[in-house]
């Protein structure tokens, strides 16, 4: 008997939900063949069979949330005992190690304050004592970093006590009083901008249906209304002309054609943000408020916003600056292609320092574009037309 325990999937994924089941009971599996797959915020991934056997028992069905190190299903039959590196330490786990994912959910007690929206759909939004606010035209002693740390974590800094110097407010006391309410059984503080409100029932005017929110979406509703609440945001409208760039795309698109590629305006932009990144490097840096300080970055990795069935995603091209538009073309076409089709990684998401979104293909003109926090920029791009 072989045990199949879901495995770790990237950085602070702790919890994932099970979006297809592959095999039944019965089904003869091989090794590496893929068994489930599992959605994340950001991505779809397969989970394969530690080893070659019959599925025994199946413990997971579509739309379960399992966790990281929760039992998936038992093969019969399994003979090789060299499993994948990452699984035999959790298959050779002392047998009660089996039964352990049953008080899984008293793991959902503690709260990360760091990360509240996504994980706070339906939490409630807490009322704080008033003892702890100022008097009226009273303003509260904190400085900027614990005043954007208490804003991140959805607390209203005129409920915090402070035990600094005259009663200033520090990082202690934000973390102190998040930590006090959720131990309380209040639950977390929710961010009143992100707070959702309560929606009128629209059957009462007509025949409605409702369609549950994917990880991918609701991570997206979540990082968009952070995003949104946490980066001051000006667009600046322009015109380019690029004549010399489609008669350049045109020259330089006949390798890629010929290999079943495209060069596509995307992938030239992405050559033109990196270098120009390169010259005013304050674009491609972050603003740490609560280290008070400017975060450069020596690196460039451009994301690109590509919408798929699931929702939106944003692949990255890594050190896009050392690389030619032709490499580039090869790479983008191959993320988009993998986005759409639910095999890109989590880590071909992550570390983006500057990001591109273009709605061209839609025929849109202009538009305000999020700026994916926390960067400090983002290029939004409209269709291409031509002008007498």
């Amino acid at each position: 008997m072989h045990e199949l325990k879901l495995p770790e999937l990237g950085e602070n994924i702790d919890a994932v939900e099970v979006s297809t089941v592959l095999v039944a009971v019965g089904d003869v599996v091989k090794r590496d063949q893929p068994v489930i797959e599992v959605e994340t915020e950001k991505a779809s991934l397969e989970v394969p069979a530690p080893a070659d056997g019959t599925v025994a028992e199946l413990l997971v069905a579509e739309g379960d949330q399992v966790k990281v190190g929760q039992l998936v299903l038992r093969l019969d039959g399994a003979v090789e005992a060299a499993a994948p590196a990452a699984e035999p330490e959790s298959a050779a786990a002392p047998e009660p190690a089996a039964e352990e994912p049953a008080p899984a959910p008293v793991e959902e007690k503690p709260i990360e304050p760091a990360r509240p929206l996504p994980e706070q759909d339906d939490a409630p939004i807490v009322s704080f004592p008033a003892k702890h606010k100022p008097t009226i035209g009273q303003a509260v002693a904190a400085a900027p970093s614990v005043r954007a740390l208490a804003r991140q974590l959805g607390v209203d800094i005129n409920e915090v006590p402070g035990h600094g110097p005259r009663g200033r407010i520090t990082r202690e006391d934000v973390k102190a009083y998040v930590k006090s309410i959720v131990q309380s059984g209040g639950g977390a503080p929710v961010a009143a901008p992100g707070a959702a409100p309560t929606l009128p029932d629209f059957g009462q005017w007509g025949e409605v249906e409702r369609e549950p929110l994917t990880n991918i979406r609701r991570a997206t509703a979540a990082n968009m209304s952070t995003a949104w609440n946490t980066v001051p945001h000006v667009t600046q409208f322009d015109r380019a002309d690029i004549t010399q760039l489609e008669s350049m795309r045109k020259r330089f698109n006949l390798r890629p054609e010929a290999e079943g590629k495209k060069l596509t305006v995307t992938a030239i932009l992405i050559k033109l943000v990196a270098s120009a990144l390169k010259q005013f490097p304050k674009f491609n840096s972050s603003l740490d408020l609560a280290g008070d300080a400017v975060v450069h970055k020596k690196y460039v990795h451009i994301g690109v916003a590509v919408d798929t069935p699931r929702g939106l995603l944003v692949p990255v091209v890594r050190d896009a600056d050392v690389k030619n538009v032709v490499q580039i073309a090869t790479e983008l076409n191959d993320l988009a292609r993998r986005a759409r089709d639910r095999k890109l990684k989590p880590d071909e998401m992550r570390g983006a320092t500057f990001t591109i979104s273009n709605l061209g293909g839609l025929g849109t003109t202009y538009f305000s574009p999020i700026v994916n926090w926390p960067e400090v920029a983002i290029l939004g791009v409209g269709r291409a037309e031509q002008t007498a």
